[in-house]
């Protein structure tokens, strides 16, 4: 059997037995219960951006692409299929004068897998997008269409909203959204040892903040974006700038570079150091979802996690050390994240630092990332569920709060794991 399915790094293959393509709720019940009725396993696609094998399967595969849309708005909340593109949703919201109170850079993700894997952004007040969950329609093992919410079916609602697909097929999501509003974006190249001494400040200080550091050099890109104040026009960046900055620089470009490190590895460290000193501060203003999407073409594999905020700067100064034993072209990425309720959140209970490391693709990353993630736990860190770590099943008994509580919905509502995988039953357990 030739593989029908891959993720977007192209690192995870699956051959399904079967592939549905549901057009609407009642062909996604007939998809689960013909699984279950075949002794089948099903798990449900987005469009393949989680890094860890977390939807691959040799039963059912269900794809999203025939449940899209808004389905409606009302009373500050708006309710979209499960298989609709971020991107898609942010523009028909911003038509009708509403937005996300805060999403991560990548839009090409569905709107169900964003929320199953925790997909967040950054934000001092505004939490990851399952935060902003308020219902959700789920299909169970046994067909049955549920509605939940804080008030009906809480304990499944807490489950499902960061539900790793594991408690059901989730068909809509209804989210808090808040009026549209424009973002002033303040992207600036700073010493990494001032940013660090001055890494809480900043935080407290804009309202969504992020650093990127070229490991092997000394400074760092400094991304602010705050809300304007009644009466600011937008001012976007030309599409000239936009497309040099975007798609040339950081796409065309860094691509050439990353292949050129690729093929000769000791000439990583200075690249980088070279690659560091050419980023060009810019400034604009433009509607939110605008400011944080990023268009992302070259592929790399990721590692996240997440860390007490107060434990962020002795990690970052531990990594510093750390990769001059590696020759690493991609940035680290760090962001932060307030405490949040959501059961498997790596957020939950506690303001949060996200650490992310890459490596651009077809290059080894498994000893850095070890050691990444080793440090990471060293600290308290949890793992971002969509991106590569090794924890399993007891460790996250022992290390999540709301591990508990998530499994024994789990157990009560699919105890035959009609959604389970061989990557479940060594994150969750049998």
């Amino acid at each position: 059997m030739t593989d029908t399915w891959r993720n977007w790094a192209r690192t995870v293959h699956a051959s399904p037995t079967r592939v549905v393509t549901p057009r609407s709720v009642d062909e996604v019940s007939d998809a689960v219960r013909r699984a279950a009725a075949d002794g089948l396993t099903l798990r449900a696609a987005g469009t393949g951006h989680s890094f860890t094998p977390l939807v691959a399967t040799d039963g059912v595969l269900l794809r999203p692409e025939g449940l899209t849309g808004l389905l409606s708005v009302d009373a500050g909340r708006a309710t979209v299929a499960a298989g609709s593109m971020l991107h898609d949703v942010n523009v028909a919201l911003h038509g009708l004068g509403l937005a996300l109170a805060n999403m991560g850079d990548i839009t090409v993700q569905t709107v169900a897998g964003a929320i199953a894997t925790g997909t967040h952004g950054t934000g001092r007040d505004n939490a990851s997008l399952s935060a902003q969950v308020a219902g959700l329609e789920v299909v169970l093992a046994d067909g049955s269409v549920v509605t939940c919410n804080r008030a009906a079916e809480p304990e499944l609602f807490e489950a499902a909203r960061l539900g790793l697909g594991a408690v059901g097929v989730v068909t809509a999501v209804t989210f808090d959204v808040v009026p549209s509003f424009l973002l002033h974006a303040v992207e600036e190249q700073r010493m990494l040892d001032d940013v660090l001494e001055g890494f809480d400040d900043l935080a407290a200080a804009n309202d969504h903040f992020e650093l990127y550091w070229f490991p092997h050099a000394d400074r760092a890109l400094t991304k602010r974006n705050n809300r304007v104040g009644p009466g600011v026009a937008p001012a976007p960046l030309s599409r000239l700038r936009a497309w040099r900055d975007d798609e040339l620089m950081s796409n065309t470009v860094f691509g050439w570079v990353c292949r050129a490190g690729r093929a000769a590895p000791r000439l990583v460290p200075a690249m980088n150091r070279v690659s560091a000193r050419a980023w060009g501060g810019r400034e604009y203003v433009d509607a939110s979802f605008r400011v944080f999407a990023a268009s992302r073409r070259v592929r790399f594999t990721e590692q996240e996690y997440a860390v007490p905020r107060a434990a962020l700067v002795p990690l970052l100064t531990e990594l510093r050390r750390l990769v001059d034993r590696f020759q690493i072209s991609f940035p680290v990425e760090v962001r932060v994240a307030p405490a949040d309720d959501v059961w498997l959140s790596p957020a939950y209970g506690r303001d949060t630092a996200w650490v992310a490391v890459h490596m651009f693709e077809h290059v080894r990353h498994a000893d850095y990332f070890a050691a990444v993630e080793e440090r990471a736990l060293a600290v308290g860190g949890r793992p971002h569920w969509g991106k590569l770590h090794t924890r399993d099943a007891a460790w996250c008994a022992a290390e999540l709060p709301g591990f508990a509580k998530f499994t024994a919905v789990r157990d009560r509502v699919d105890p035959d794991r009609v959604f389970s995988n061989d990557h479940l039953r060594h994150v969750l357990g049998d």
